[in-house]
């Protein structure tokens, strides 16, 4: 849902130039010469590829005018596009590919050629203007002879993975005579490069380039001065690279910048305002650079920015009015600035935005309306000291709204009905405030699209109401630490045949219906986490056993008598236990050479008696204390302390010795690392 804008501003810039020299003439058995559909044919047998996922190889020769991804002109073949082909294995160095010495645009991206050089081939495609090789998964050096290709206005070998390295050539070999170059994207090409070396090697060598996309480089800084020759640059992406550098004011100089991207750069010092005002400058990203101080000017009127990202970056200042007047907002993300004070009101001026993120700062205002703002699809206010009530808001009117999370403020009052009515609403988090009244949900919500519902932490109160049980696409369900009242059934959950996570521990509810046969245990969700501490259960829920996928299981603070099952240390994928403060009696051991997954295991405050459990390996956490343990503690028991940060047998009835490998383990941590331990 976040997904980079500047990305879709560098598809449309890349798909716009790669097309604008290539006629538009799809390949038909008319348009192309015997030499040319003979050479295609060819190319076509010598690739592996997958018939079932082809769309366009797939098809080649059937019929008159089924040369998909072909464009020719005057008989010949000028565009080959072949990307998405689900191509695997390499291109052989004989290939009819480097015969069609007539291509202007050749595109294999996003394919699978298994990390196989790039083929030096293409050297005798010496027409070639647009060159994508983008996720097309070659790996090694990348060629010299690709610098011979000096009509090229577009180069893309960018990457989703880091395989493809410029050492020999370095960057100005390989671009030093590609004078017509207009767009440059090496992402992910390791290229080990100083600032004055790759920026010096660019202005010397494309002139004309209009998009520099290099992210995660291993470029070093500074951003030289050299760079501002480039004057025609409108999109700058240099993410992920260690440049620990001040920002240059001299990037407020690219006239026609419309995107700049310095995501995680290791930026410093003070960001140059000055860049704000740039009148073509429509997308900023400077998120995770927790050095870097951004002062927010006043905005002008006419601005252009539809995306600001500051994400992890210190704003020194107010929140400033004037952010209204950036009437093309779609995406604002301010998330962790250290902000404070009040939401401007002039917020609601936004009618564009998409995407809110202002969480994680110190906002101490009533929440503004967003109503006007129709187009809002994500919110995140959370963790801020917001007070006030949600009912004004206008939530009827945000019809796109998908996900809502207001969580840790001191936000009040009664939830809205409204909210559940919201017809793409998939995410709402309302935990740790101070909502109270009754959680009413209208019956007939729209109840597959809500996923993950957390009102956890408030003081909610009454009966759950059993239109919750009509929210049947939940995957995740927090209603703890409320003050609900009376019980709920337990066999009402198998409606919910999505929901993996469910939290109802002191909610004030009490759980019913635990004494009924295993024979319907299947039709359960198959849960990852299930917390339901002081629920007033009894008995251990009977369709536990059949949980495999469990890895968090909190039971504590209930009445639950009788014997903790074998069963339970069958769980393969159980990594918290929690037992405690309930009244167990009698432990089944696990079976020898059982392999366990377990790291917290709590079962404090019990009655246990006999023989302890023994411990796991990979267990961090184990609270043993307040039960009714006769036996000798284990001489090994020592052996397992190195990995542990909690260990407790206080307040049993072991007899003997103290074993000899404690106190070793015991002097070994003490010097090594913090440790809270208690064996008294």
């Amino acid at each position: 849902m976040k997904g980079s804008i500047i990305s879709w501003l560098l598809l449309a810039v890349s798909t716009i130039s790669i097309f604008s020299d290539v006629a538009a003439t799809s390949a038909s058995a008319e348009c192309l010469g015997a030499d040319q559909t003979s050479l295609l044919l060819e190319l076509r047998d010598s690739l592996v590829f997958n018939t079932s996922l082809s769309t366009k190889l797939v098809r080649w020769g059937r019929s008159a005018s089924s040369w998909s991804g072909v464009t020719c002109e005057d008989g010949l073949v000028v565009g080959l596009d072949l990307s998405e082909e689900s191509i695997s294995g390499g291109i052989n160095r004989s290939s009819s590919l480097f015969k069609l010495k007539f291509l202007r645009s050749l595109n294999l991206a996003v394919n699978d050629f298994n990390y196989s050089a790039i083929p030096s081939g293409l050297v005798n495609l010496s027409h070639l203007v647009h060159l994508d090789l983008s996720d097309g998964q070659f790996g090694g050096q990348i060629p010299a002879e690709l610098s011979r290709l000096t009509k090229l206005r577009t180069l893309d070998l960018s990457s989703s993975y880091s395989s493809l390295k410029l050492e020999k050539p370095s960057l100005r070999s390989l671009i030093g005579d590609m004078g017509e170059l207009r767009e440059l994207y090496l992402d992910l090409v390791n290229m080990s490069s100083e600032g004055s070396e790759w920026c010096n090697a660019l202005s010397s060598s494309v002139p004309k380039l209009e998009v520099l996309s290099m992210s995660a480089c291993f470029l070093s800084g500074p951003i030289d001065a050299s760079l501002l020759s480039l004057a025609n640059l409108s999109i700058i992406q240099l993410d992920f690279n260690d440049l620990s550098t001040t920002v240059p004011s001299i990037l407020a100089n690219f006239s026609n910048l419309k995107g700049l991207s310095l995501h995680d750069c290791g930026l410093q010092g003070e960001f140059p305002q000055k860049v704000f005002q740039v009148e073509t400058l429509q997308t900023l990203y400077l998120s995770d650079n927790p050095l870097l101080q951004v002062s927010l000017p006043d905005f002008p009127k006419n601005s252009s920015l539809d995306t600001l990202s500051l994400r992890n970056t210190n704003i020194s200042g107010s929140f400033l009015d004037s952010i209204g007047n950036l009437r093309k907002l779609l995406e604002l993300d301010l998330h962790n600035c250290s902000l404070s004070g009040l939401i401007p009101s002039s917020m609601e001026n936004l009618l564009e935005l998409t995407f809110l993120d202002l969480s994680s700062n110190n906002l101490t205002s009533s929440l503004p309306s967003y109503g006007a703002s129709r187009n809002l699809v994500y919110i995140d206010l959370s963790n801020n000291a917001l007070t006030g009530q949600i009912t004004s808001v206008g939530w009827e009117d945000l019809l796109n709204l998908e996900g809502l999370d207001l969580r840790s403020n001191s936000l009040e009052g009664d939830i809205p009905p409204t909210l559940f009515t919201l017809p793409l609403l998939e995410v709402i988090n309302l935990s740790n405030n101070r909502f109270s009244g009754q959680l009413i949900i209208n019956p007939n919500v729209s109840s597959f699209r809500l996923q993950m519902l957390d009102l956890g932490g408030n003081l909610l109160q009454g009966s759950i109401l059993a239109s919750i049980f009509e929210l049947r696409g939940l995957r995740d369900l927090s209603l703890s630490s409320n003050n609900f009242s009376g019980s709920m059934n337990i066999n009402a959950l198998q409606g919910f045949i999505n929901l993996t996570s469910l939290d109802l521990s002191y909610s004030g509810l009490s759980i019913k219906g635990m004494a009924s046969t295993s024979a319907t245990a299947f039709s359960f969700p198959t849960f990852e986490q299930l917390h339901l501490a002081s629920c007033q259960l009894q008995t251990l829920p009977w369709f536990l056993a059949n949980q495999s996928f469990l890895t968090s299981l909190d039971l504590s603070h209930n009445y639950i008598r009788g014997e903790i099952p074998r069963w339970i240390w069958t769980l393969r994928n159980l990594q918290l236990l929690n037992l405690s403060s309930n009244f167990f009696e009698d432990l089944e051991t696990p079976l020898r050479n059982l392999t366990s997954t377990l790291q917290v295991v709590d079962l404090h405050s019990n009655m246990l008696r006999g023989n302890m459990l023994p411990l796991q390996s990979q267990t961090i956490y184990f609270d043993f204390s307040s039960n009714n343990i006769t036996s000798v503690i284990p001489d090994n028991i020592g052996d397992y302390l190195s990995s542990m940060v909690f260990f407790s047998l206080s307040k049993n009835n072991f007899h003997g010795s103290i074993p000899k490998s404690i106190c070793k383990a015991a002097y070994s941590i003490l010097i090594t690392k913090p440790f809270e331990w208690d064996y008294s």
